[in-house]
This record gives C-alpha cells, sequence and structure tokens, in this order.
C-alpha cells in the first residue's frame, strides 16, 4: 500500500488540468482513492507507505502518470532484438526515467529470426508486466523510406508472411508498421486490425490518397510522422497531411531536437489535438556512451547523442528518453498537461489499452511519475 501527498497532479482530460495539493493512494498494483488536502490522513493505513510528494522532489513537485513507449528499440547499450535479457536492461533504464510500460520494437530482420522474436516477446509479455507486447517495424516497408532497415529483408506484406507474424505473437503484436503502397498494403491492414494490432503507416512513399485509403482501411498510427516518408506539402499533403486531419489517427512524434524541429512538434500537437504520442524510437546508444553499435544488422555511430548509419548517414533512431521528451515538448510550447498526455493516455489508446493505462483515477494500473518543477524524474512507481 502506498500513498502520495502534497502533489501538484498532472490530470490530462480533467476540468483543471493541473490540481494543486493532490494525493493519490495505491493498493494491489491499482489506483484506490485519490483527493486533495489533509484529506488523505482519513484513509491511510498504519503499515502503509506515504511519501511527501513536495518533501522529495522540491516544490511544485508534479504527480503524473506513468509513461508509455509504444516504439522503442534498446538502451542502455542493448538492443531489444538481442534477447530477453537484453529487453530487461533496456527497459530498466527505460523505467528510471519515468518509462513504466512499453511496446518492444523489432526491426527488419528475416522472416525466421523475426517470428522468433516475436514470439519471445510474447513469452516475456506473460513474465514481465511492464512490457505491453511487440511492434513490427518491417519487414513490409518500402525500400526508397528504409531508415536504419536492410533493404535486402524489405518485402510485400503477402498474407502468409504477415499471418505467420502474428501467429508468432500469441496475441501480443500490438502494432504493425506497413507501407500501404505496397501490393497487398491495404489487405494487410485489415487483417493486422482483425487480429486485434493496430496497423500503422511508416516508412511509405505514399500520397494523400494512399494514406487515406490505408486509415480507412484500418489503420490508426502515422510511425515516426515526418521521418521517412514525404514531407508535408501545401499541395501535396502526403500521410502527415492526411494523419493530421483524420481523428481516428494516432501521430507518432520523436522529440529529440533531432528527428523534428521543436517548432515542428508544437505545429504537430496544435494540428492534432489529444492525439500526439510521443515516442523515443531509442537504440541501445540511449543512456550510453556515444560510439560504433549495431541496429538490426546495420553499424551505428553515434556522436553527441545523434544516431547515424555509418553507411550512409541516415538518422537511425535516437538516444532519447520520454522525460527528455517531455522537456523539449514543453519548452517548445506545448502545455504540460497535453506533453504529459502524449506520453501516457494517448498512447495507451492508440494500442487499445485506454481503459486501465494512462491515468491516475480508481481502477487504473499504479503507474505513476514524480517529476521536479523542472521535470526530472525522481521516483517511479509501477
Amino acid at each position: 500500500m502506498t500513498l502520495v501527498h502534497s502533489a501538484r497532479l498532472v490530470a490530462p482530460g480533467s476540468a483543471d488540468g493541473v490540481v494543486d495539493g493532490a494525493w493519490v493512494r495505491f493498493l494491489d498494483g491499482r489506483v484506490t482513492d485519490t483527493g486533495t488536502g489533509d484529506g488523505w490522513r482519513a484513509v491511510v493505513g498504519a503499515d502503509e507507505e506515504v511519501t511527501d510528494a513536495s518533501a522529495l522532489a522540491g516544490p511544485g513537485a508534479l504527480l503524473v502518470p506513468g509513461f508509455i513507449d509504444i516504439h522503442g528499440h534498446g538502451g542502455a547499450g542493448v538492443s531489444y532484438d538481442d534477447g530477453p535479457e537484453a529487453i530487461r536492461t533496456a527497459r530498466a533504464l527505460h523505467h528510471a526515467h519515468g518509462t513504466t510500460r512499453a511496446v518492444v520494437s523489432l526491426v527488419t530482420a528475416p522472416l525466421d529470426e523475426l517470428e522468433r522474436r516475436t514470439a519471445m516477446v510474447a513469452d516475456l509479455v506473460r513474465t514481465d508486466p511492464d512490457i505491453l507486447g511487440s511492434h513490427l517495424e518491417g519487414p513490409f516497408l518500402d525500400p526508397d523510406h528504409k531508415g536504419a532497415h536492410e533493404p535486402a529483408l524489405l518485402r510485400a506484406p503477402e498474407p502468409d508472411a504477415v499471418e505467420r507474424l502474428l501467429a508468432a505473437g500469441r496475441g501480443t503484436v500490438r502494432q504493425v508498421t506497413i507501407a500501404p503502397e505496397l501490393p497487398g498494403g491495404l489487405d494487410a491492414i485489415r487483417r493486422v486490425v482483425a487480429a486485434g494490432a493496430a496497423a500503422a503507416v511508416g516508412h511509405t512513399d505514399a500520397d494523400l490518397d494512399i494514406a487515406r485509403a490505408a486509415f480507412d482501411a484500418g489503420a490508426t498510427i502515422l510511425t515516426h510522422a515526418f521521418n521517412a516518408m514525404a514531407p508535408l506539402g501545401h499541395r501535396a499533403p502526403g500521410p502527415v497531411g492526411a494523419a493530421a486531419s483524420d481523428p481516428r489517427v494516432t501521430l507518432e512524434v520523436i522529440a529529440d531536437g533531432v528527428h523534428l524541429d521543436p517548432a515542428v512538434v508544437r505545429i504537430l500537437f496544435a494540428a492534432a489535438p489529444g492525439r500526439i504520442a510521443l515516442v523515443t524510437d531509442a537504440m541501445a546508444a540511449a543512456g550510453a556512451a556515444d560510439g560504433r553499435y549495431v541496429l538490426g544488422r546495420l553499424e551505428v555511430d553515434v556522436t553527441g547523442g545523434t544516431a547515424r548509419l555509418a553507411d550512409g548517414g541516415a538518422i537511425a533512431g535516437s538516444t532519447l528518453t520520454q522525460d527528455a521528451a517531455l522537456r523539449l515538448a514543453v519548452g517548445a510550447g506545448v502545455s504540460l498537461t497535453d506533453a504529459v498526455h502524449a506520453l501516457t493516455a494517448a498512447p495507451a489508446h492508440a494500442i487499445g489499452r485506454g481503459a486501465d493505462l494512462g491515468r491516475l483515477a480508481p481502477g487504473f494500473l499504479a503507474d505513476a511519475v514524480l517529476l521536479s518543477a523542472d521535470l526530472h524524474v525522481r521516483r517511479v512507481w509501477s
């Protein structure tokens, strides 16, 4: 049993947005009670852990729901593709930065290998509650927008390949990125959605019409908006324009100052209110030193915290953590409540977990992050 009091509770979607002098009580992994002022004294138990948020995190301490990353590849020097212990090592790094739950993103690999990795993540979902499932970012991508994916391994989403990967996940595949213009792309989106996963448009040559067709077919996520796709043009809006103008679609945003200019981050929040998910797209170098790394089968050089392919120099993921994304978004002019929503309720909704994750309200999972007034993590509960 845990009770946290004397915090400014950031509650996106509420009438106030930020509630001063708030307290939240956790019991058996769920939020049981919330309130303000000294009301917590009437419910606290004798054996309960009590945390004074302002004493721990300083004046203006903020209590927010646990962050949810639906697109990341590793950290702490290791990649999620490297196996269960690597996933746990990287997750520990991101957990310390406020990410209480995450989808494990897998890069393009031979189909047999990708099946094994998807099955491995399915096993971890049963044992590690912080792991929400897998995101297959490949192999169904456009070679001309491959990013940091091995071009020789990219392929069209034939029905058999799609079914094999979904079957390997045993219901734990949460997201599949597809270039919808590939042969069979729209049918693949329908198959993914029918299996209970979210289909995402990304690494694509799609124009406005094809992107709209993909969203009409059931795709509900745009993978890292602006990156690995056509730009937003005033006469050719492309997939970003299609996603921003469609209320069914969540747009992933990598707010690291490298993938997008901070001004563009602010513009996206304004263009698609409530539908931005701040993701890391972090690779192994997140929380680790600069140097040479491997992402999938490709060598990556990290210099000054920026990851680029050794061959060609394309951006190859990020070294971002979600607390840093929060600071950049707020620094760019996004409101605190909107930025927190993009780290919590929005990604939870995007993968179908909005009923129990992303809010600090009775009945929701007891995932919480205590932040100082300057948005640095001071404690994490999950």
